[in-house]
């Protein structure tokens, strides 16, 4: 890798050692998500209820895949808004119109992921 003429080297660990720093970085990543997200901690308790139930209710695989698919997709979604939000909180805290529009775009994906979730209840339930 080369940086300004400058060659950069870093390790980067491989095969066994990769997997599992990245899977250690994962779990501080929900740990850290968890503690300091409340609103993750909300989407997180509407999923302990949300997907057993889409396994209960979903006749097939199909169907218990599109009911519980959502919910993870939104927990996901949560996931990546909360990391846009504190990187743009560790630029800084003054108003930015960009910061802001950042957090708002990374808003609306969370809702839309709601939408979906709802959209996917409403259509599997309905076409029964």
């Amino acid at each position: 890798m080369e940086a300004d003429g400058v060659t950069l080297e870093r390790y980067k660990p491989r095969g066994l050692t990769r997997l599992l720093r990245a899977l250690g970085a994962s779990v501080r990543g929900l740990i850290g998500a968890y503690r300091e997200e409340a609103a993750f901690r909300q989407e997180l308790a509407l999923a302990i209820v949300v997907i057993p139930l889409g396994l209960w209710l979903g006749h097939g695989a199909v169907e218990r895949v599109l009911l519980v698919a959502p919910v993870l997709i939104l927990l996901i979604v949560e996931l990546l808004n909360s990391a846009i939000e504190a990187t743009v909180d560790r630029i800084g805290f003054e108003r930015h119109a960009l910061a802001g529009l950042a957090k708002d775009i990374g808003s609306a994906a969370v809702f839309m992921s709601f939408v979906l979730l709802i959209s996917v209840w409403l259509i599997v339930f309905l076409s029964r």
